[in-house]
């Protein structure tokens, strides 16, 4: 029977929502509850708060449990609303009917209430049995007079929440399990309750082996009040955020543990952290910082100390107390800028290594600190090295450095002293000798064979000037004429020389790279230094042996040489001697076989050509000599002979030549000689006066002067001429041979040079000829090479204009065969040979 809206009987449904428009519409006469109108006023006085309610609830009435639910029950029935609204609950809820026919015996039969939290029920809402949890709360509906007339059940599914818990828990026990840290549950009096794996780790204890027991079976004995304190006073419900104690690993020693403990259900739940490795470690920072002999400064990012080391106060005498707080730059001694310019570095992240700064001490004194500063995190950490006395140990140790460097030049200038007086000594016996004898034959009136020893006089004096050139190439002063070289074309030229040379004892092998770069040197220097080392390696054999001369291209700290390897299979050198071979004098050679000047020339030659010399030996297993070369990359058209410019020609018919010389002697036989030669000749001692010369309206055809001059240098002279008359020609004499070594870099159309000592012949070919600017020297070599009886050294005749100059090693100390000599070859240019040792 349909309830009429707005009949008595219907007013408790007003307000009732969805649920009660249904039950206002619902057959409930088809029930065992019977119809609306026949409900007892308590039944619709429950439903009438039921129906308003927010929360699920759903009432049983009668015997059998007739449902009658509100809105809110409508989400928990699911896909059974609306069917499930007067259904008795056995049947409604079939799956769980043993649970629901507990419900109506206790609560609607025995008058009784239950309750349950996370109540796991299986239920078919969706056509798919799940399991889902509730907390439900049953109590009975009583009639008028107290009887009980139905259920009514308070449903409220937690299935959200027990997930989530039972998620929570899972992560709880995976953490418990592993957790590295000890965790730990005890009871208010201390007995230990649970333990998670890391105990064992930790202590080495099983968990049945410590579960049950108390704490105190476990601690130091000098942490067991302090332990029993902090468990008292978690039991009084406060937590404790840092305790540390000691606990007895199963081995017997202590492992020290900081915990973290709260109260919670009636127990202390704790967390507790092995501390031992980082106390040692940070009593040994302390000790480090305490100890150190390092001075560590640390400071904020503005440049205040926060903090320094015991050291700085046993440094610098600044106590702790009197450091912080302060800039570092107050300590600093003028060094804001650079301190601003660090600090820009330090503020970037970027660490500053090895810097210096001199600090101010307590008692005035500086002391010099090396630094290393890190930043991390707006601090900066300095950590400083006094190397004050390192410093000044620097200091002493270079200037007795300097003092030794100094008495071993000495030594040096002593050594060559000697050696230069020895060979000058037996030379000016031969020039002053030589002469004595003219002299008195000339008084005597026996001018017969003078002319013999005339040419003895000059051989010694020609001697001379070669032993001059070779301290020039040990000086590394020497006069070169360098340009492109074919190495490997220029040791072919020579092949036949060397063979000669060597003997037949001796094998020449020759390894010359094919794909050789070029090189720029001196060719007649590098000719006469590739001889010299095949002499010395022909005198390193004397049974006979092998030379080989092997060339290639190198690449040494970064720059590119021609390598010219000179090796021998000879007697060898040891240590000693090898570190000495290069000295000027040094020879191991007997008396009158070496002068030891070879090695030194050919040193000084690499070195002047921008390259080295090195040896390799060991005794009784040969020599090998590598000269290094700067290898060319610019064009080769000088590598053939320099096309002589035309020559300007002087008569010798009334020309008019200025010469500027400061040497009176000297100048007086240039003027002599010229004279002879029919030019007319002014003289000046100084560059000021050929200056003034050259200014008046005087004739001068040709200039001719020293480069070293008292006032000014040649050059100079030079320029200021050619400024008042720009087609003189000029002709340089220098006996400072690193002027012609340079005279490249100067030397103009119209000027030649000479180098002293030079014979007169050359200067009037000189003067005659090459006035027009042949070239930086006017030096001569022989076209081709004669070989003495007596070792192949090489001395040359001079020839110009006809006339003949004698020219000898001086190195070998012994001349060729007078009768050898032929006047009239073509000789272009001298090779000296240094001889060897």
């Amino acid at each position: 029977m349909t309830v009429v809206a707005g009949s008595k009987e219907a007013a408790f449904l007003i307000g009732g929502g969805e649920m009660g428009k249904r039950i206002g519409t619902f057959a409930w006469e088809t029930t065992p509850i019977g119809a609306i109108a026949s409900w007892p006023v308590a039944m619709r006085s429950v439903l009438a708060f039921v129906l308003r309610s927010p929360v699920p609830i759903v009432t049983l009435w009668g015997p059998t449990g007739v449902m009658i639910y509100n809105d809110a029950y409508r989400g928990f029935a699911g896909d059974r609303h609306p069917a499930l609204l007067g259904t008795n609950v056995l049947e409604g809820w079939h799956e769980v009917a043993d649970f629901n026919a507990h419900v109506m015996q206790v609560v609607y039969h025995g008058g009784g209430t239950l309750s349950y939290q996370d109540q796991e029920l299986t239920l078919v809402r969706d056509g798919t049995p799940r399991a889902l949890w509730t907390d439900l709360e049953y109590s009975p509906a009583l009639d008028d007079d107290g009887r009980p007339i139905g259920v009514v059940a308070v449903v409220i599914e937690t299935t959200e929440r027990v997930l989530a818990g039972r998620r929570l828990q899972d992560d709880r026990d995976r953490l418990w399990a592993i957790s590295q840290d000890l965790l730990l549950v005890c009871t208010f009096e201390g007995i230990i309750t649970a333990v998670n794996p890391s105990a064992t780790r930790m202590l080495g204890w099983a968990e049945t082996e410590l579960v049950g027991q108390p704490l105190s079976a476990f601690l130091h004995p000098d942490d067991l009040a302090s332990t029993a304190a902090e468990v008292a006073t978690l039991s009084d419900g406060v937590t404790t955020m840092a305790f540390e104690n000691r606990y007895r690993t199963k081995a017997g020693d202590y492992r020290l543990l900081a915990w973290t403990a709260v109260p919670s259900a009636g127990r202390i739940h704790a967390v507790g952290r092995d501390i031992t490795e980082e106390r040692r470690l940070a009593r040994d920072r302390e000790r480090i910082w305490t100890l150190s002999p390092v001075l560590k400064v640390v400071t904020d990012a503005a440049g205040i100390i926060t903090n320094v080391n015991p050291s700085w106060t046993a440094t610098l005498g600044w106590t702790h107390a009197e450091s912080v707080g302060r800039r570092s730059t107050d300590f600093m001694e003028d060094d804001e800028g650079s301190w601003r310019e660090r600090v820009r570095i330090l503020s970037a992240g970027q660490a500053l290594h090895d810097y210096r700064t001199t600090l101010i001490a307590k008692s005035g004194e500086r002391r010099l600190i090396r630094w290393t500063t890190v930043p991390e995190g707006g601090t900066f950490y300095g950590f400083g090295h006094d190397v004050t006395a390192e410093n000044e140990a620097a200091a002493a140790l270079a200037t007795a450095e300097a003092q030794l460097r100094q008495s071993q030049k000495m030594e040096a200038v002593g050594q060559l002293t000697g050696g230069i007086a020895h060979d000058f000594n037996n030379l000016l016996q031969g020039i002053t000798g030589n002469l004595e004898i003219v002299e008195r034959r000339v008084a005597q009136g026996r001018t017969e064979e003078l002319d013999r020893f005339v040419t003895a006089a000059a051989t010694a004096a020609n001697r001379a000037a070669s032993l001059t050139h070779r301290l020039l190439a040990f000086s590394r002063r020497q006069p070169l004429d360098p340009k492109p070289v074919e190495v490997n074309r220029l040791i072919g030229s020579i092949e036949d020389l060397l063979r000669r040379t060597i003997g037949e004892r001796i094998a020449l092998d020759l390894h010359l790279d094919a794909d050789l770069w070029p090189t720029r040197c001196d060719p007649n220097q590098l000719e006469s230094a590739i001889l010299n080392l095949a002499i010395n390696a022909r005198d390193a054999m004397e049974g006979g042996g092998r030379l080989t001369i092997e060339t290639g291209n190198v690449t040494r700290e970064n720059s590119a040489f021609v390598c010219i390897r000179v090796g021998d299979t000879g007697t060898g050198m040891d240590a000693d001697t090898i570190a000495r071979a290069f000295e000027p004098f040094f020879t191991t050679k007997p008396i009158g076989r070496g002068t030891g000047l070879g090695l030194s020339m050919i040193y000084g030659f690499a070195k002047q050509s921008e390259g080295t010399a090195t040896i390799e030996s060991a005794p009784g297993e040969g020599t090998s000599v590598r000269l290094y070369l700067p290898r060319h990359d610019g064009p080769m058209d000088e590598a053939g002979e320099a096309p002589a410019a035309a020559p300007v020609p002087l008569s010798g018919r009334g020309e008019v030549v200025l010469v500027v010389e400061d040497e009176a002697v000297v100048r007086a036989l240039i003027l002599e000689e010229l004279q002879e030669l029919g030019y007319r000749t002014l003289a000046a001692g100084d560059g000021a006066s050929g200056l003034a010369l050259l200014r008046s309206h005087a004739r001068i055809d040709l200039l001719v002067t020293d480069m070293g001059l008292p006032d000014r240098d040649g050059r100079q002279v030079a320029m200021e001429a050619r400024a008042m008359r720009p087609a003189l020609k000029v002709l340089f004499m220098t006996g400072y041979a690193e002027t012609a070594a340079a005279a490249s870099g100067f030397m103009e159309p119209g000027m030649a040079m000479i180098t002293k000592p030079f014979a007169m012949n050359v200067l009037a070919g000189a003067g005659a000829r090459d006035a027009g600017g042949v070239g930086p020297t006017h030096t001569l070599r022989p076209e081709r090479s004669r070989r003495s009886g007596d070792g192949g050294c090489a001395s040359t005749s001079l020839s110009t204009n006809g006339r003949s100059v004698y020219c000898s090693d001086a190195a070998i100390g012994r001349a060729w065969d007078r009768a050898g000599w032929r006047p009239g070859l073509r000789w272009r240019r001298c090779v000296p040979f240094a001889g060897h040792g």
